[in-house]
């Protein structure tokens, strides 16, 4: 297991408005999905310089989603095997191990997201 290091909160406000303009509604949106699924989770900045919610007492610092952008895309970052488990919903979406990237020119779909987010927190805590 990689060592732990503290987890600091915040950064998060910051990120978004350092974010391109026509991005953050979408990023916002990413955030309240995450925080109305997991509103005691400590928000941070500190793994990978994007936002990450983690849960104390779980392994990699109980870190267990992330958000993003790249480009004109809204990325949500996702703990293994989680998008794998998910193909048949994640198929219209780029995709990597662990990231799908969702099109800001399209309407974000908060369904979907809400439903990775909580694979990725069950997962997580395992």
């Amino acid at each position: 297991m990689p060592s732990e290091k503290k987890i600091v909160a915040g950064g998060v406000d910051e990120y978004i408005a350092e974010s391109p303009v026509k991005l953050q509604d979408a990023l916002k949106q990413v955030r309240t999905v995450i925080r109305e699924i997991a509103p005691d989770a400590v928000e941070t900045v500190s793994y990978f310089n994007i936002p990450g919610y983690s849960y104390e007492g779980y392994a990699y610092n109980g870190m267990f989603v992330w958000f993003s952008y790249k480009g004109s895309d809204i990325r949500l970052h996702v703990i293994p095997p989680v998008i794998e488990d998910h193909k048949e919903f994640v198929a219209m979406y780029s995709t990597t191990k662990s990231v799908v990237s969702f099109p800001a020119d399209q309407q974000l779909p908060i369904d979907l997201v809400k439903k990775l987010v909580e694979a990725s927190l069950r997962t997580m805590k395992g």
